[in-house]
């Protein structure tokens, strides 16, 4: 209970911090603190360290050259200030598999193994933290690319920002955002016997936060709803206004298929990645 109540005291001040800087908005910073007491109180610090390198990481970058992307945002539905959709999008695979698995040690009685920071779930947690980043980490730093991006499906070159569009710049970016969650979830495996070692967990988790943002980006170029301007004569994720305040109109897309869904399918992908690793490791 001690751990508990100050996991939920040290979530709910980065929350009212992250909104007081305008990282995010009323309705994010309570589903923010709500996950970060879940994950705080009930794992502890290893892997309340994952969560916290992608919120901050990705909080900074979305602030880097502010100004450079500030043209492309007419073509995302939201701003830089993530309400609860995305933080549950971007968070919410990764604090159920912690809660189910604690609910599975506590009430059912699986070993403490499973459980721990070198345990099943903790590496799924951290390959859905690794997509999440991955996936944040092209986007922030890919419409900054000076060459125009590709469509992942055609190749076809689009305008930067462009759901689907892939480029060199944002598929290193994915690849270091995914590093950073996997050196961190790669501390606790220092030194312990296991089907998978140090560097292996750096490895695969690195894989699992690629993967996941290359699933994000062709669900985006072929699942997800988009619109165009008629007046602006762009493609663009709002609806239904565009920022000159002209309707848009559907382009392609699956009814209910928004940014926040594939952004939810991203990081499932990321977490059954690298469970699929290790279950083959470990059997």
């Amino acid at each position: 209970m001690l751990q508990f109540a100050a996991g939920a005291l040290l979530a709910i001040l980065i929350s009212v911090l992250a909104w007081r800087v305008h990282m995010l908005s009323t309705s994010g910073a309570i589903a923010a603190a709500i996950m970060g007491t879940l994950v705080f109180g009930l794992g502890g610090l290893p892997w309340a360290v994952l969560l916290i390198g992608f919120f901050v990481s990705s909080s900074l970058l979305s602030r880097l050259a502010r100004k450079r992307k500030l043209k492309y945002e007419e073509k995302f539905s939201k701003g830089s200030s993530r309400d609860a959709w995305q933080v549950i999008a971007n968070g919410g695979v990764a604090t159920i598999i912690l809660t189910l698995t604690y609910i599975h040690r506590e009430i059912i009685g699986c070993s403490d193994v499973c459980f721990s920071a070198n345990g099943w779930a903790f590496l799924t947690f951290a390959g859905s933290l690794a997509a999440a980043n991955a996936d944040t980490w092209a986007t922030e730093l890919g419409v900054l690319s000076k060459t125009s991006p590709r469509l992942i499906t055609s190749g076809r070159k689009v305008q930067p920002g462009t759901s689907g569009g892939i480029s060199l710049i944002g598929i290193l970016a994915a690849s270091a955002g995914g590093l950073l969650i996997a050196i961190l979830a790669a501390f606790p495996w220092f030194g312990i016997p296991h089907p998978l070692e140090w560097y292996q967990v750096v490895l695969w988790v690195t894989c699992a936060g690629l993967i996941g943002s290359l699933v994000d980006s062709l669900l985006g170029a072929t699942l997800q709803m988009m619109y165009f301007c008629p007046s602006c004569k762009k493609e663009t994720e709002k609806h239904p206004l565009h920022s000159c305040g002209s309707n848009t109109i559907k382009m392609r897309g699956l009814n209910g298929v928004d940014n926040d869904v594939v952004n939810l399918a991203c990081t499932l992908s990321g977490a059954i990645l690298v469970w699929f690793v290790f279950i083959l490791r470990a059997y």
